[in-house]
């Protein structure tokens, strides 16, 4: 069980980050069996984010920019996974006219300009919450950041449980049959942070996980209506806009 679960977590590693984790085992597990280990690989990520923003800080670099090197260090550990599966869900979605098109605009590499301006508009809004919450406390930026990046990919497990593949092909087809049992371990696994932390009211981290099931919701019912289900691009901007919304939730909740 436990060498299962290891190949599990590396199986995360792999598919979420460009972290070097090694050969997977012979027989490799599925994908949908390491949906639960999703947050361990946004920890890896969220940790490196995290020393990045303090170690920028205590050169003395202003917290805006120590934010936004913080921002670049997630985006190089994840090889920008997200953004483009962000970017082309938006092209996908508002370039095309049926679900065939769609997906048929999504798979293309060239960006278009809806692309542009939603990774323009994460990316800031991303930025200023982030630079808002080191400005509180920089203690509660760097929790912002680890917590986020284990919560926020608890939505691609999700998403894969609520959708059927709206492809025969691709990540999101090879990944199906995720238990909703899977994610409830996932969603246990991306809160240890906020629990042991202690700094949340109880109704404050009732809103935070309101709206984290919000948005996981509102996108699969988008991506039903308009692809006829998920794909790999689904799933990168589900965990992109699941993180959006918690920066800014945290906002909120924690502005004094």
């Amino acid at each position: 069980m436990i060498r299962a679960a290891l190949a599990q977590i590396q199986l995360a590693f792999m598919l979420l980050t460009r972290l070097p984790a090694g050969q997977l085992p012979d027989p490799a597990p599925r994908i949908s069996a390491a949906a639960w280990a999703f947050p361990l690989a946004g920890l890896a990520v969220g940790l490196g984010a995290a020393l990045v923003l303090l170690g920028a800080a205590a050169l003395g670099l202003p917290l805006a920019l120590a934010a936004l090197l913080a921002l670049g260090a997630q985006i190089a550990i994840c090889g920008a996974l997200h953004e483009d599966g962000l970017a082309d869900l938006a092209d996908g979605l508002w370039g095309g006219h049926t679900p065939e098109r769609r997906l048929e605009i999504m798979r293309d590499s060239r960006i278009g300009s809806y692309g542009v301006l939603a990774l323009i508009l994460s990316l800031a809004l991303r930025w200023q919450a982030l630079v808002y919450l080191a400005v509180l406390d920089l203690s509660v930026a760097v929790l912002a950041l680890v917590a986020m990046a284990m919560l926020s990919r608890v939505a691609p497990a999700a998403l894969l449980a609520l959708l059927p593949a709206a492809r025969t092909d691709g990540l999101g087809h090879s990944a199906t049959s995720v238990s909703w049992r899977s994610v409830g371990v996932a969603a246990l696994v991306a809160l240890v942070p906020l629990v042991v932390a202690q700094t949340m009211p109880v109704l404050a981290l009732a809103l935070l996980l309101a709206v984290q099931v919000a948005v996981v919701f509102a996108l699969g019912a988008l991506a039903r209506r308009r692809l006829g289900g998920q794909t790999g691009d689904v799933l990168g901007a589900g965990q992109q806009l699941a993180e959006l919304a918690g920066l800014l939730t945290l906002c909120v909740v924690l502005a004094p």
